[in-house]
Parts: structure tokens; sequence; C-alpha cells
């Protein structure tokens, strides 16, 4: 009985001591330190799950460093960085899937395909954001019978495939294939330079080389199989149908729309083995440049087109801006934001009838505008509700 008095006595002196301002002030603040440690792990938990799992998440947001050597080094050291950095280059590996490439580009884009495009992507698939998925959306808005195999190793996974699955749930004919880059140039004039770039015996330049491999690419898949081919910042706004051996001005001289200044090489609508994509790969075999932004691209294909114009001019269209490039990259800005008076509508209005009734499409200028909120009512969100099939959670 003494001994319980006692234990009751110390509980009692124990209560007391808790019962003090120091104490009370001590429990309070690791409380709402647990609280706020508890919160901040489930906002990091919540942005890791938006930004990385999320099918169409804004990729926009994680800025990601292209691979590439510094800008001033030397020739011999950018040789030497490609040697140690060339396991990062899927394109440059052949593996079991790769190989059967060819194999499935003719079991996927086969005759009863409407039409047959491909894009390339040659980054993760953590990097497909919404934009790219509206580019895809956007094929099948104008193009339901159409197909689309998008050439990427990153896609062809099961991380590529949650990506598509909204839009291949829908019964869409969407695809994604590993390409064997070595083989896809097999009997083309640029399967040297590839090799050789391969062997690390070339200069892969200052500019991305996976910028230039795209270049390339495109050019060897529209030879081989024949199609079109779409950058992934490209809006389909109607159907390509009937469209063939064509390439898009992106400028002509003022006052004469006929006259051309310069090609792009975003679109591409052309017939299996047609010669001027092969001058194209010549071209770009012979004077690649991996220095010059735009050399191996829409420089290329505009150089090559002004020269063969005599020979075989009559064996492709050159399309007027406004069916690829309807604005340039200056001009686009506009169209993210929203309407803020009568003139600003009336303008509106005026440019959803020139892409409706005059282009194939909108080339959104990804390198300028992807950090460009887009406005609500703005001609961009009011083309976003107009051309997806999915039609969640991309405008803004």
């Amino acid at each position: 009985m003494e001994k319980d008095n006692s234990n009751k006595k110390s509980l009692s002196e124990q209560l007391k001591h808790t019962n003090s301002p120091v104490f009370s002030t001590a429990i309070f603040s690791f409380i709402m330190l647990l609280v706020v440690v508890g919160t901040m792990l489930s906002n990091m938990s919540l942005e890791s799950t938006f930004f990385w799992t999320s099918p169409t998440s804004e990729v926009i947001t994680m800025e990601r460093k292209p691979l590439a050597p510094p800008k001033n080094s030397t020739s011999r050291y950018r040789i030497s960085w490609l040697r140690s950095h060339l396991k990062e280059f899927e394109v440059f590996k052949s593996t079991n899937l790769s190989e059967k490439f060819h194999q499935r580009v003719l079991e996927s884009l086969n005759d009863e395909c409407e039409v047959r495009f491909f894009m390339t992507w040659f980054s993760p698939a953590d990097y497909f954001g919404k934009r790219e998925f509206l580019a895809v959306e956007s094929v099948f808005k104008s193009h339901p019978q159409g197909c689309l195999m998008i050439v990427s190793g990153s896609m062809d996974s099961p991380q590529g495939s949650t990506i598509l699955k909204p839009i291949s749930d829908l019964g869409y004919k969407v695809f994604a294939a590993t390409p064997d880059v070595s083989s896809l140039l097999e009997n083309t004039p640029a399967k040297t330079w590839f090799q050789e770039m391969k062997s690390c015996k070339r200069d892969p330049g200052r500019i991305p080389l996976s910028q230039n491999l795209s270049n390339l690419a495109r050019l060897a898949i529209l030879y081989k199989y024949g199609g079109v081919y779409l950058d992934t910042d490209f809006i389909v706004t109607r159907s390509f149908k009937g469209l063939k051996n064509s390439i898009g001005a992106q400028t002509v001289v003022e006052g004469d729309s006929k006259n051309w200044t310069r090609l792009n090489n975003a679109v591409l609508v052309f017939e299996k083995e047609h010669p001027l994509v092969y001058s194209f790969m010549e071209e770009f075999a012979t004077t690649f440049d991996g220095n010059r932004w735009g050399h191996n691209g829409p420089y290329l294909v505009s150089r090559v087109a002004k020269r063969v114009q005599e020979t075989i001019g009559n064996s492709f269209t050159v399309l007027q801006p406004v069916a690829f490039y309807p604005f340039n990259w200056i001009d686009i800005q506009r169209l993210f934001q929203t309407p803020r008076s009568r003139n600003d509508s009336t303008l509106l209005k005026a440019d959803l009838i020139k892409l409706n009734q005059e282009s194939y499409g909108l080339h959104l200028w990804n390198k300028i505008t992807k950090k460009i909120k887009i406005g609500k009512g703005s001609a961009i969100d009011i083309i976003i509700s107009d051309h997806c099939v999915v039609c969640k959670g991309i405008q803004r």
C-alpha cells in the first residue's frame, strides 16, 4: 500500500512537471514540425507523380540539358567527348528489338492505313509531354483511319505504351518502334557517314547530335517507306489525304508568293524512293556541319531543292507558307494570348479562318513558345479543343 502511494506521488509529480509552460511549448513546436514535414513530403510526392508519371505531364517545367559537348570545345575534344558518351545515344545501338524494325513497319503501316505518318523521338519518354501528346491526337482527329509510328527506343517501352494508351484505347493506330538506324541507312548515301560517326571518326559538332540524327532519320524513313513525316510540335488541322511529294516553304519574297526563300523539314510528304529525298541524304553526308544550327535541316532542304529545280523540279511541289507554316516564330506568339479587345477578337477570328480553310496544320515552334502559357480563349486554346481526341488536361 505504501509502495502504491509512492508510485502515485511520483506520477503526480511527473504530471506537474509536464504541465510547465516550457514543456508545453516544446511539445507544441515538435508537433507543428511533424505537420510541416509531413505536408512537404506529401507535396513532393504529388509533384513527382505529376511531373514524372502522368501520361501527358507538361515537360517544360523540367528543363532538360541537351546531350552535347561544351560550346567552345575543339573538334578533337568533341570527338573524344562523343567516344565517352556513345552509349548514351540509343540510335547507335542494335538490339533484338531494333532488328525487327523493318518487319514492324510493314506490319503496322499496311494498306489499311488511310495515310501513313511518322514522327521521331530521340529523347527519354519522360519528356514526351502535353504538346507532343497533342500533336499525336491531332493526327487522328483529321485521319481516323490513319496510322502513326513514333520512331523511338524510349517510347517503344512500357512507359511509352502508358503515355500513348489513352489514344490507342480509343481504337486509333498509334505505335512506337525502336529503329535500327544502321540497317535503315543501308543502300543510302548516308550509310558511310553514320558508320564514321558511330566509330567516333567524325566531329559531331556543338549542336546536339540527336537533333541532327533526327534530321537524317526522317529522310531515311521516308525514302525507305514513303509517307508523311511530322515534327512533334505540329498540330494537324486538315486531312493530308491526296497530298504527295510536297515540302513546305517557310518564307517567300514579299509580294511574290511563288518565289520562296526558305523551306523547312518539319513536315515532309514523299513517296518511297523519291529522288529528292535521296538528294537530301546525299547532301547531309557530304556537307555535314554539326556546328551550325539548321545547316543539316531547314537550310539543307532549301539549298538542295533550289539546286535540283531544273532537273527534277516537276517531281515535287513546294507549298506556300500557309500550308504548314501559316505563322512564323514571331507572329505565332500572339496566338497564345487571350483576346483583350474587339480588335484582338477580330484578329483571332481571322487567324482561325486562315488555319481552318487554307492550312494543313500549325507548327508551334516549340523552341520559341514552349514556355508561353496558353491563355484561355486564345487561338491555341480553341485549336486544341477543336483538334484533340482525348481532350483531357492538355490546354494549360
